[in-house]
């Protein structure tokens, strides 16, 4: 038996390998595609920064509901303030992240270490 279907040509339209969305560089120079991956990388950490602040408000609500809620039990009352503590602390790493990785870059010489389009530029043979 022979299967023809295989065989048959898909119209797959004029442009069948165009981007999607605001990754996509419709209408675009091919130099812009680093400004498009800043854009990219920036929104994710404004994501990740905004999902750490929810979390560590959620930490906080919830250490301290579990230190009023203790009723003077230390396990409990540890518990609560071991989940304050982790929140804060994670919550500080996070802030701190920015100044870290600026430092890592300046410990190697490249100050503009957060531009990964002007570094592509910068580390790429001419």
């Amino acid at each position: 038996m022979r299967n023809l279907i295989a065989q048959e040509p898909i119209n797959l339209g004029e442009e069948p390998l165009r981007g999607i969305g605001p990754l996509g560089l419709e209408g675009k120079r091919a130099w812009e595609g680093g400004l498009v991956f800043n854009k990219f990388i920036s929104s994710a950490i404004g994501l990740m920064t905004i999902i750490a602040t929810i979390w560590f408000i959620f930490l906080v609500i919830a250490g301290a509901y579990g230190i009023m809620s203790a009723g003077g039990d230390k396990a409990q009352l540890e518990a609560a303030r071991k989940r304050l503590t982790s929140g804060i602390t994670g919550f500080v790493v996070v802030i701190m992240a920015v100044f870290i990785i600026r430092f890592i870059g300046s410990l190697l010489g490249l100050e503009d270490i957060l531009n990964p389009a002007y570094l592509i530029d910068v580390i790429s043979p001419k």
